[in-house]
């Protein structure tokens, strides 16, 4: 019966934001009297996909065109990338997924292990806790952009050089531009000096806007630091609710 089928909707929708709820607190990315506030009155973009029908779409579609400026045209510019060493010791090149329209952009370090035998940015256990902090702002993997600053993964995990930064950096900047967002979240030390060309640590330049060729970019801790410093946690979510006021 038709009304059956309403009222099993209903509560298999319940059950989901339940278990959203309690995946949250538990995880200590958000406290709980926030987490039932998260998004109220703030619209999604239109045509917004969130849940099943985000995921279905990002299997069913392509993640960019490939007509000039496009994420497409910059990802067959940079090719099979030879343009620094790593090339040598890479197992696959991690350009970024997401979507192309993306309001919000999280630019991160460079690919892990997981990460470039994947193929994906952030896969590994610091990208699971991404994931996380994304849907705790009331959005979905496929409504935002993510990538890192290297397309490469340096060996064993190595902080990036300079000459690998100054290689790929070109190729972030036409990814940004082509996606044209409202707001950049630098995750960790290594994206927020290099996009804002500071030496300040990540402590002190947290927790409010920077300018970023007209947009507004916000730094805050990298996932695999909150991992290490749990405390941390608190802070990244403040940082956030910052951004969710935009958006």
């Amino acid at each position: 019966m038709p009304g059956n089928d309403d009222l099993r909707g209903e509560l298999l929708s319940l059950l989901g934001a339940l278990k959203n709820h309690v995946a949250g607190e538990r995880d200590g990315i958000i406290p709980g009297s926030r987490l039932s506030r998260r998004g109220a009155g703030r619209p999604r973009p239109e045509g917004a996909l969130t849940g099943d029908a985000a995921g279905s779409a990002a299997q069913t579609k392509p993640s960019h065109g490939k007509g000039p400026g496009s994420l497409g045209a910059v990802r067959e510019e940079l090719g099979d990338c030879t343009r620094c060493p790593l090339h040598r010791t890479r197992r696959t090149l991690v350009f970024g997924e997401g979507s192309p329209e993306a309001r919000l952009v999280f630019v991160g370090e460079a690919p892990g292990e997981e990460e470039d035998r994947q193929g994906r940015p952030f896969v590994g256990r610091a990208g699971q806790l991404l994931t996380k902090i994304i849907n705790a702002m009331g959005l979905a993997r496929e409504e935002v952009y993510i990538c890192n600053i290297l397309k490469c993964r340096p060996p064993g995990n190595r902080n990036p050089q300079d000459d690998e930064i100054a290689a790929c950096e070109p190729f972030l900047v036409k990814q940004i531009e082509a996606i044209d967002p409202e707001v950049i979240c630098a995750l960790g030390t290594f994206a927020a000096k290099t996009l804002l060309r500071t030496e300040a640590p990540i402590s002190s330049i947290r927790g409010r806007f920077h300018d970023y060729h007209g947009r507004k970019l916000m730094p805050t801790y990298h996932p695999a630091y909150l991992l290490r410093n749990p405390d941390a946690k608190r802070l990244v979510w403040e940082d956030v609710q910052k951004i969710m006021k935009i958006l």
